[in-house]
Parts: structure tokens; sequence; C-alpha cells
């Protein structure tokens, strides 16, 4: 039964270096603006001996700058909180915070920074940037939706990402055929309306 729950711990924190990678590739909302954290989510997934396991960021900030007539001119800066995962049990939260995973005494934060923002069909985007975790930087295309919700853009999309790109997972924890080493990050963003 431990081992079980340590297994899930693990694949709770690749959930949540997904879903830090989920926040930061999120384009924004009107020039320089702030994330509806209240209306926001941000999920992330990995399967543990096959078995999917969700977790979510409950602290995380962004600046966006989007106008979809100029999604060229956009940009995104992300922020996530690392201690701020939660698994519903706080014996697991610490686990993913531990050096085996996030390691969130030494790396208290993961970052999305945009570089480029293109159009991908109607109402959606593709956007690249740099997602770091970790003190690991690599370059993702995150694809997302944008929507329109009273005032307010809303960002859609998931991305995919390697556990083991980020050294998330070490140890006895390396083997992904316990822990896949695919995680995946969901996320809405709401941008705060002016």
């Amino acid at each position: 039964m431990k081992a079980s729950l340590h297994w899930i711990r693990r694949a709770v924190s690749v959930t949540w270096l997904s879903a830090v990678a989920a926040l930061l590739a999120l384009p924004a909302a009107d020039a320089l603006a702030q994330i509806d954290a209240a209306h926001s989510t941000i999920t992330a997934t990995s399967k543990q001996m096959n078995v999917p396991v969700e977790g979510k960021f409950s602290k995380f900030s962004a600046q966006l700058v989007f106008d979809p007539a100029k999604p060229a001119s956009g940009s995104a800066q992300v922020s996530v909180d690392m201690t701020s995962y939660d698994l519903g049990d706080e014996t697991y939260n610490d686990e993913v915070r531990g050096k085996d995973w996030f390691d969130a005494k030494t790396y208290p934060t993961a970052t999305f920074v945009s570089s480029a923002i293109a159009p991908a069909g109607a109402d959606k985007f593709n956007v690249t940037g740099k997602l770091t975790i970790k003190g690991k930087a690599q370059s993702v295309v995150v694809p997302v939706t944008v929507t329109t919700q009273g005032a307010a853009h809303v960002f859609d999309g998931s991305l995919t990402i390697k556990r083991s790109q980020y050294d998330v997972g070490l140890g006895e924890w390396k083997d992904t055929s316990v822990v896949a080493d695919d995680v995946v990050i969901r996320f809405h963003l709401v941008g705060a309306g002016k």
C-alpha cells in the first residue's frame, strides 16, 4: 500500500510539472493582462502503472500580451509555485516537493517565457517558448485555442512533456515503466477583464 501511494505521489509530481508547462505556455488576453486565477485551472496527468493520476497547481501568475488580430506581437510570461501542487493528501504533497521529484526547496518556481505566437487555424495559435522546470529549460510549442468570455480572452490547450527531460523522478523513480515519462498538461486560463 505504501509503495502504491509513493507511486501515486511521484506521478502527481510529474503532473504538477506538466501543469506548470501548461500555464507557462499560454498566450495572453489584452495588453499586459493578468490571469483570473479564481476562474483558471491547470492540471497535469501522468500514468503510474498505466493508471492516470491527475494533480493541480493552486498558485501561479502570468503577464500576458495578446491581440487576436496581431498574434505575432503577443507574449506570455508564466510563473508557477511548485510548492502549490495538491494531490489531496499532505503526505503525498510533501513527497512530490522532495528532491526526487520537484525539489521545490531548490527550485520553487517553474516558468514559461514565450518567443513566438503564430496562427494555426480558426481561434487556434501555436505558442513557442522555453519551459523551465528544476533549472532545466526546454523549447516547447503549445497549441492554444482562444475564445472570448464576456470581456476576457480564455486560453485552452494541452501539452505533453517528458518528465525525464526536466529530471522529475530521480533514483528509483527514473524507471518509466512504473511512472510513465509522458505528462499531459491541460489548462484553462481566463484573462482578467479590463
